[in-house]
């Protein structure tokens, strides 16, 4: 009988792409996955260790499952992913209930590594970052099945000084772009409706294999394919081309959303984080996407408490926030890390002051959100659908193509004449906005 192995995915989108490969891998080597955590006979958690609240998740989950080994037979726990590249044999030494530690670059190995901790071996495999993940690897989808992230390129190379991905995922490696399409057309058979292309920094694209950015050409591609929604994730703004734009102003198959993390808008400080391009160029670059494609949904995210943020760098982030006015964002509190130039800098901001202002800015962002919501009020958006209506209930859910999964809003709809299942593309007549969802009925 065939044992049975289980996975347990923390973190980003890349991670659970990382997931989903040795899933497959496992299943090709004759492994039976289980989703029932206390029924399988190895479970691996891909952790996530890029800041301090997400390695105390991954940390607490790493304890919570290996009580299983007492209640319920579990015969192995490995510890794979960010974590586990970050801290190494550290973890080994020190979490006696784990029985291996893999690190990122150790994706292709996982059939064997498994088998070694069945046969009762403790190990840890922690070296590079790196591994190709080829076309030839299979991968098992853990969305839902209208919907899947495609990842482009893996690490970074912009050395953000509050950042340790450079560390844990090495430097920027772009996948070549038949791979890429190779892989898109794979999905498309399986009746993927939604391609989120994510990567570190997808607009650095191809820059490393073919020494000039290249996710233009890619996002034409994918566009001629057939791809119904294409979706872009974690675009650097000194990354945009004028092709770029064109092109996704040219295919209305190419989501009207671009996510563009811009951490802040004090030049002070984002010189202090080494993050590339001023405030005016930012605007300029905003100003030049709603001009070529009228309603599109920008979506950004701010770090609050960087070390040495006075309260003048607060005030112009907020300023900032008001002018451009973001359909989309999330702020979030910095975090100190070991190994990076701004866990050691001086001017570390108190955790009281950074409370403070994330929940000022987050306010501000719901009242900006709720004020572009409304404006949607009476007029018909294209939303994917999710799921049917339950119970008692007779509200379908879905996401507009202004809204990523897992981190923006909810469209809710009714649906008379009509009964849309998952993964139609409908268009809804909203009637009611609130700060991050809207509802509607079936137009």
């Amino acid at each position: 009988m065939a044992s049975k192995v289980g996975i347990i995915s923390l973190g980003c989108s890349k991670n659970l792409v990382d997931t989903e490969i040795m899933l497959g891998l496992l299943n090709r080597a004759g492994y039976e996955i289980t989703g029932a955590q206390d029924n399988a006979d190895v479970i691996i958690v891909n952790t996530c260790g890029f800041i301090t609240p997400a390695k105390e998740e991954a940390i607490n989950t790493i304890f919570e499952t290996a009580r299983l080994k007492e209640t319920s037979g579990l015969k192995a726990l490995l510890v794979a992913g960010c974590l586990s590249q970050r801290y190494g044999k550290i973890l080994l030494d020190e979490m006696p209930e784990v029985d291996g530690i893999l690190g990122t670059g150790a994706v292709p190995d996982i059939a064997g590594l498994v088998e070694l901790a069945l046969q009762g071996e403790r190990f840890c495999r922690v070296a590079s970052p790196a591994y190709a993940h080829t076309p030839d690897m299979p991968r098992i989808l853990t969305t839902p099945p209208y919907s899947a992230y495609l990842k482009i390129a893996d690490g970074c190379s912009n050395r953000c000084s509050y950042c340790a991905i450079p560390n844990i995922r090495g430097d920027y490696r772009s996948r070549p772009l038949e791979a890429v399409i190779s892989e898109a057309e794979s999905l498309l058979e399986q009746g993927v409706r939604e391609i989120v292309l994510v990567a570190q920094d997808t607009t650095a694209y191809g820059m490393d294999i073919y020494g000039r950015r290249k996710l233009a050409g890619l996002v034409r591609e994918l566009a001629v394919l057939g791809v119904p929604w294409i979706r872009l994730m974690y675009c650097y703004p000194t990354g945009f081309t004028g092709e770029l734009i064109k092109v996704m102003a040219d295919n209305r198959n190419i989501c009207r959303y671009v996510d563009m993390p811009l951490q802040h808008a004090s030049p002070r400080m984002l010189k202090l984080m080494n993050r590339r391009g001023s405030p005016e160029e930012i605007k300029e670059l905003i100003a030049e996407l709603r001009r070529a494609m009228p309603g599109i949904a920008l979506r950004s995210t701010f770090m609050v408490g960087f070390p040495g943020e006075t309260g003048e760098d607060f005030e112009e982030l907020i300023s900032f926030m008001k002018e451009v006015r973001f359909e989309r964002a999330g702020v979030f509190k910095y975090s100190r890390e070991e190994g990076t130039p701004a866990g050691d800098m001086s001017g570390q901001v108190p955790a009281r002051v950074k409370e403070e202002r994330y929940h000022r800015a987050m306010k501000l962002q719901q009242e900006i959100s709720l004020e572009q919501n409304s404006a949607l009020v009476g007029k018909v958006i294209n939303v994917l659908v999710e799921e049917e209506p339950s119970g008692r209930s007779n509200l379908y859910r879905g996401r507009s193509e202004m809204d990523a999964p897992d981190i923006d809003g909810l469209v809710l709809f009714t649906a008379v004449k009509s009964a849309p299942r998952p993964g139609d593309l409908v268009k809804v007549r909203v009637n009611k906005a609130y700060e991050y969802d809207l509802r509607g009925e079936l137009s």
